[in-house]
């Protein structure tokens, strides 16, 4: 077993996050559940590798996420909301974190009353529970105000942090060099790097480190400093990086020429500082959801981050699974998976061959054809679809590599089959354990979808989506992908810091001297900018690619 920390920076990334610890939470539930799908209890994942055992003060055993998740506190309009989980008994008293309390809304009562007495959950009889369950989802589609109103996960005292400053509107952390205050205050920056180093030194062998930021604002910032001190501490650990967005902070066709520069701007210098620090970096943020391929098969509010961050949550699970797929030998009998890899040995397939590339893109499958539906199972190229934005639709790189990680298919034939442009390389990760649908989990299914996911050719037509109550599991198929495709999403920010930042008489320049940059660390990140683009210029010698 290979260790892997996990780290979130940030409002958006949180809310992912939450969503994608209420996965695994869901899957050690289903594992230890008698009556639950057999699928769910193969020996295939090793959660281990995203958890850490530990004990209370009393002796209580505990299983908790190796994570540290950084979030903002904002002064006159407190945002944070005390999580039930942020209670924890440490040298016989109760550890509570400093804002002020805010009410818990149904569900986390809930899920206080059955830790206070779990037989209440079991004894209830199946109509009392149904509308119970009922009840909390209703809550849920109405009510999340912050990504701690539908967390379900107990985390260790060391996992969360909140960063304090003189802010009083969250809406002006809108840019980078709005977190100059955290970022120059030593105390807060050494404060993240110690409860991150709590979770690495105890580690055996780590594999590395996945960080889920949101770029939108101020967090790239903080991001950009944490992923630096990383880089020095941990040289050779590999770091993997999501930079995610809400799509409601995506465009606006109603910004003024200031804004839409210095949006452009922290697009550029947020790419720039975050690529700086990391291994491989993957861009997820569509501008819309909810019109996008998946309104066929989904019922996304855009303007609720709970839905669009359980659809970003669902593809990072699914791509990471291989880091927790058992090594399988001549004599496993894991027959139920394959494919497993750590994340140096993806970052490696993804970056070091083909045009050595860093920037990727993923692509997703929700929900992926089944196992019955042959004709679709091999052409499931037809069926993911890009989460990252600002991308080329044309993908016809003969240098591209990629990743495909699908819980249904266990043939590498069904794959490639059908498509007409193979990938340089492609290495594929299967498993038969599906997407489990935690209760907390929006209801964003649409009436054409079965209770395992399954896509119902005949379905009445319904008016309210599905949620928990109606759909246990989903079949997924994600793909990372490192071609040619990406190139307009780096095209545009050094385009942009180029023509605003760093050419004379550029007017963007004042917006960045605010930002703390001078001309020689403006005409630095350029630079960079520009290397990122190397790899894709055609008078490049690409035959000297390493297998």
């Amino acid at each position: 077993m290979r260790e892997a920390v996990t780290v979130q920076v940030g409002g958006f990334a949180n809310y992912v996050g939450s969503h994608f610890w209420n996965f695994q939470d869901e899957l050690l539930g289903l594992a230890d559940d008698p009556d639950a799908d057999p699928v769910f209890k193969n020996d295939a994942l090793d959660m281990d590798v995203l958890y850490r055992s530990g004990e209370m003060h009393q002796g209580i055993p505990t299983y908790c996420p190796r994570l540290v998740s950084c979030w903002l506190r904002v002064h006159g309009g407190i945002i944070c909301r005390v999580p039930w989980f942020f209670e924890f008994i440490r040298s016989g008293s109760v550890t509570r974190s400093v804002s002020k309390p805010h009410g818990r809304n149904l569900f986390l009562q809930s899920l206080v009353e059955e830790g206070q007495n779990p037989s209440t959950s079991n004894g209830a009889s199946n109509s009392q529970k149904s509308v119970e369950d009922k009840d909390l989802i209703d809550c849920l589609e109405n009510g999340v105000n912050f990504w701690t109103d539908y967390s379900k996960v107990q985390y260790h005292p060391q996992s969360l942090y909140e960063l304090h400053g003189s802010w009083t509107d969250f809406d002006k952390f809108d840019n980078y060099g709005s977190a100059q205050e955290v970022v120059s205050d030593w105390s807060q920056i050494e404060e993240m790097n110690e409860r991150l180093r709590f979770f690495v030194e105890e580690c055996d062998h780590i594999q590395g480190i996945q960080f889920i930021v949101d770029d939108s604002g101020g967090f790239s910032s903080v991001a950009a400093q944490f992923l630096e001190n990383i880089a020095d501490d941990y040289t050779n650990t590999p770091v993997l990086l999501y930079c995610v967005r809400d799509p409601m902070t995506l465009g606006s066709s109603r910004r003024n020429q200031r804004v839409s520069i210095m949006r452009a701007l922290h697009d550029a210098v947020s790419f720039s500082k975050l690529s700086s620090f990391c291994n491989l970096m993957v861009p997820i943020g569509p501008p819309s959801l909810s019109r996008s391929y998946m309104s066929s098969y989904l019922y996304i509010q855009d303007e609720k981050p709970f839905h669009a961050s359980a659809v970003c949550a669902a593809a990072i699970h699914s791509i990471t699974v291989p880091f927790r797929l058992q090594r399988t030998g001549p004599s496993s009998d894991l027959a139920h998976s394959s494919g497993n890899l750590d994340i140096g040995e993806l970052l490696h397939i993804l970056s070091d061959q083909g045009r050595q590339n860093m920037v990727t893109a993923l692509d997703v499958a929700m929900p992926a054809p089944s196992l019955t539906d042959r004709d679709a199972m091999g052409n499931i190229e037809m069926k993911l679809h890009s989460l990252t934005p600002e991308i080329s639709d044309e993908d016809e790189d003969p240098y591209s590599v990629e990743s495909l990680v699908d819980f249904h298919i266990t043939s590498e034939r069904l794959v490639y089959e059908a498509r007409e442009t193979k990938p340089k390389f492609s290495h594929l990760s299967a498993s038969l354990c599906p997407l489990p649908v935690p209760l907390p989990f929006p209801s964003i299914f649409r009436g054409n979808i079965g209770r395992h996911g399954e896509i119902l050719s005949d379905h009445a037509e319904e008016s309210q989506p599905k949620g928990s109550l109606d759909i246990e599991s989903i079949p997924m198929a994600a793909r990372l992908r490192s071609s040619s495709a990406v190139l307009p999403f780096i095209e545009r920010r050094s385009g942009s810091l180029q023509k605003h930042g760093v050419a004379r008489g550029a007017i963007g320049s004042l917006v960045l001297r605010d930002w703390g940059f001078g001309r020689e660390e403006v005409e630095d990140m350029a630079e960079h900018l520009a290397k990122l683009l190397g790899p894709f210029h055609p008078e490049m010698d690409l035959t000297s690619d390493s297998d």
